[in-house]
């Protein structure tokens, strides 16, 4: 009776979940392909056309913070829904920052509209709250997976938005993000009424991990204490953290890339489309084969696939090319390998009271390294050209993969 009973809130969490990852995903991604341009277009410069999506990561880690807390304290809800909302607000300031072309205002309104990444991370843990051990990567990667809904049709949304921004009298670059606007209000009104009951809160009530004392408070801090206590949960750091980094130092200025050998916006758009179908599409087979094979395994091959991607990506010319679309392709691909093992991984090593500090600070540090890889990668292109961005971050896959190789407790599995 008792298992039934966790099923069936399983299965609504499941449910939660999938409908607000296609909202927040719809509503993140669909400035993805035009937020370098745009930061251009209001900098002037390439040197600073990456740092729009360098503070949207940035606020991913910084809106981590809070949430960290909030979640430890009262339920995966209101911290998903902070992270939802604070997008909200982002999205309308970077419409007007497109607007008036304020740069400032531009990167104030990216650190908010990083809350949708933050809250689309963490809601991977919240499938696996009460999860048992040997489905635990499958749940997880299902979250992941139904993220590629909104996040293909996102920016897909690049030319249809080009009508609507100019019957607005709006620059066209604004365009995606009156989609953004409309797919994160509806995913935060979602989550706050229909997370319930709250999956990380109904866990500790149950006691399912057999933990005699579940205490409510935690912190990043705290988080990172916890983490620096395994070895193994280090390198599962190391993997989702460098493996993130890679995949968005290459991705954020493959628009620019493409863009400066006279790319139409539209093909723009494909080409990240596909990259995201990588990143996401493939994740339930990611997840059956870290449940089958081991995380280890799963994190070096995803590793490996980096170093072919960030090959093929350096070699590609500027503009469109079979060559790019399968290296952004395989970018996020390998992506999903080193995302869906690290997060299980974690889910796996830390206890039920660790969950929200270790996994925040997890997320935490992810998203700041990949905001400092994103912020050096403007840099790299403008004095140094794509081709150099991409083989950098070559030599940082392969750190990965050495990592993965040398750590068998990697597959760990929960106590």
């Amino acid at each position: 009776m008792r298992e039934n009973a966790v099923d069936h809130v399983q299965r609504r969490t499941l449910a939660t979940l999938v409908v607000t990852q296609v909202l927040g995903g719809i509503g993140l991604s669909a400035g993805v392909a035009v937020g370098a341009l745009l930061a251009e277009d209001i900098a002037g410069s390439a040197t600073y056309a990456g740092l729009g999506g360098t503070f949207q990561v940035l606020g991913t880690a910084l809106l981590a913070i809070p949430m960290t807390s909030l979640i430890a304290a009262r339920g995966r809800r209101s911290g998903l829904s902070l992270g939802y909302a604070a997008a909200f607000l982002g999205a309308i300031g970077l419409v007007v920052a497109g607007v008036i072309g304020n740069f400032p205002l531009l990167l104030a309104a990216s650190l908010l509209f990083g809350g949708a990444t933050a809250s689309n991370n963490q809601a991977r843990y919240a499938a696996v709250d009460l999860a048992p051990a040997t489905r635990r990567a499958r749940q997880l990667s299902l979250v992941v997976w139904v993220t590629t809904i909104g996040s293909v049709l996102g920016p897909n949304l690049v030319g249809p938005s080009e009508p609507v921004a100019r019957a607005l009298d709006l620059p066209v670059l604004v365009g995606p993000y009156l989609f953004s606007v409309v797919g994160l209000a509806l995913a935060t009104l979602v989550m706050l009424l229909f997370l319930r009951p709250d999956p990380l809160l109904e866990a500790r009530r149950r006691s399912l991990a057999g933990d005699a004392q579940v205490g409510p408070r935690g912190s990043v801090l705290e988080g990172l204490r916890i983490l620096r206590r395994s070895r193994v949960r280090l390198v599962a750091l190391l993997t989702l953290a460098v493996g993130h980094a890679v995949m968005v130092s290459v991705m954020v200025m493959t628009p620019l890339h493409m863009r400066h050998g006279h790319a139409e916006l539209t093909v723009i758009g494909l080409v990240i489309s596909l990259h995201i179908v990588g990143m996401f599409a493939f994740s339930p087979i990611t997840g059956w084969c870290v449940d089958r094979f081991g995380a280890r395994w799963v994190a070096l091959a995803g590793a490996l696939t980096l170093v072919v991607a960030t090959l093929l990506a350096s070699s590609s010319p500027m503009g469109s090319s079979s060559r790019l679309t399968l290296g952004l392709f395989l970018l996020g691909l390998g992506w999903s390998g080193t995302y869906v093992s690290a997060s299980s991984a974690l889910a796996a090593t830390l206890t039920l009271p660790e969950r929200a500090s270790g996994q925040g600070a997890a997320d935490m540090i992810m998203s700041l390294v990949a905001a400092g890889a994103g912020a050096i990668a403007g840099v790299v292109v403008d004095h140094a050209g794509f081709h150099w961005l991409a083989l950098t971050s070559m030599a940082f896959a392969l750190v990965v993969a050495l990592a993965a190789i040398s750590t068998p407790g990697l597959d760990t599995r929960a106590p």
